[in-house]
């Protein structure tokens, strides 16, 4: 049997043919243009959210109160103004990475608190609890401090960070889809977690100042405050990031691979654990061993993870350009629009278009409609390589559905948008919205 045989290519699925009324039958009547169906209070996201969010209040207010008992009001206060600086840094990255399909950002935004209220509580707590029973078993607490911190705090930490990938990838599974929706959502976590940790840290240093009357370069807050904000702000997303690798290659893979799908997310996490335990047992054997490990280990890994992590991107955008053309032959895009949604800075002049044009209205519109396409063709993508699921039909006609609302507006600005970056080489059609466009008929 040959090779092609044995492992057929999955069938190419059908475009639905463009009409210039489209009928949607797969997307429910009361959706087409009610797109949250009512739901009884229970079960209503909003009382599901509200649920969540006083959670995670209830967690943040535990867990600072126990960090402000550990460095005193003025620590806690100052370790939070100097925790805070790297955090709009290291946000923004993962943001930007993830321009190409952004994640919605109560998505992001629950990562964040997770992991800087529930999982600095649970690790505070199982890390405090874990290392006194162990300086007690053992009649050792140097022993006991050591190994809860090159043992017990990377397994406590990297799981309790690695729940809010999982509940995204569980609970939000259209939304997580591949590498970059992995790696962003665990730097969120990480981010709010070193953010957490670090006015633990930098409250402590600053309270062991005032105690002894230290204060400027020699420090200990300066000498903290050098170690863990300014040589690495990225320590914490970088061990998070190998666990959301780890969750994104497997939601990239087949349904049917069920062993895949719970390996995967596996390896990442005890990776993470490992390198984490690496970074945490360094600072045990001396400055040297410090700076071998960082030097050595860190910022390499750190440089493969970022090119990793770009590389990924770009295969999105390389995706985009390779599917949406099947649609733009249908009729559902014009020619120039897949090669516009396939290069960000097109997308952001068809946005400034529309803006300048029309107005905020007509912007959002145009963003709306960038990012229905490309969930349109991620899906194509996936159904094309046979991961498609049951509902395939139905989600197809229901983006479709979201790009024939928005058309009137996004599709001359995209077609502007390519032609002013050079994406087309023919003559752009006459921009012309006839005057009829009004951004709140959706």
């Amino acid at each position: 049997m040959s090779h092609s045989s044995a492992h057929p290519t999955p069938p190419q699925p059908p475009v639905p043919a463009y009409e210039p009324q489209p009928s949607f039958d797969a997307v429910p009547e009361r959706a087409r243009w009610r797109y949250k169906p009512r739901r009884a209070l229970w079960r209503s996201k909003l009382v599901r959210a509200g649920a969540l969010a006083l959670v995670l209040a209830l967690c943040g207010l535990v867990i600072f109160a126990l960090v402000r008992e550990q460095t005193g009001t003025q620590g806690f206060l100052v370790g939070m103004g100097l925790a805070l600086l790297p955090v709009p840094l290291l946000l923004a990255a993962f943001r930007w990475l993830d321009r190409v399909e952004p994640a919605p950002f109560k998505n992001l935004l629950f990562a964040f608190a997770w992991g800087a209220c529930a999982a600095t509580l649970v690790a505070i707590t199982a890390n405090t609890l874990t290392t006194a029973w162990i300086a007690t078993a053992t009649a050792d607490p140097a022993s006991a401090n050591t190994l809860g911190a090159t043992v017990v705090a990377p397994v406590v930490e990297e799981s309790a960070k690695a729940v809010a990938i999982a509940l995204v990838f569980a609970l939000r599974r259209r939304d997580f889809t591949g590498i970059v929706d992995g790696v962003v959502v665990a730097g969120f976590a990480a981010t709010g977690f070193a953010f957490t940790e670090n006015i633990l840290y930098l409250g402590r240093a600053f309270g062991e100042d005032q105690e002894i009357g230290s204060a400027g370069i020699g420090s200990v807050t300066a000498a903290t405050f050098f170690g863990r904000i300014v040589m690495s702000p990225f320590a914490h997303p970088l061990f998070t990031v190998l666990t959301g690798i780890g969750f994104g290659i497997a939601a990239a893979a087949a349904r049917r691979h069920t062993v895949r799908r719970i390996l995967l997310p596996a390896a990442g996490l005890v990776l993470a654990m490992g390198l984490h335990a690496l970074w945490n047992g360094s600072a045990s054997i001396g400055p040297w061993g410090f700076f071998a490990v960082y030097g050595v280990i860190m910022v390499p890994v750190f440089g493969l993870l970022t090119w990793l992590a770009i590389w990924s991107r770009q295969r999105e955008l390389r995706t985009i350009s390779g599917e949406l053309p099947a649609y733009a032959a249908a009729g559902w895009l014009s020619p120039a629009e897949p090669r516009a949604l396939s290069s960000m800075r097109a997308r952001e002049l068809a946005r400034g278009y529309a803006a300048r044009s029309f107005g905020p209205a007509a912007a959002r519109a145009v963003g709306e409609y960038e990012a229905f396409a490309t969930s349109l063709a991620f899906l194509r993508h996936r159904a094309r390589r046979g991961h498609a699921g049951p509902d395939f039909t139905a989600r197809e006609q229901e983006l479709l559905h979201h790009l024939w609302q928005r058309r009137e507006v996004a599709g001359p600005a995209l077609t502007y948008a390519a032609q002013v970056t050079g994406r087309v080489w023919t003559p752009p059609p006459h921009l012309n919205y006839g005057g009829s466009y009004n951004p709140y008929r959706y």
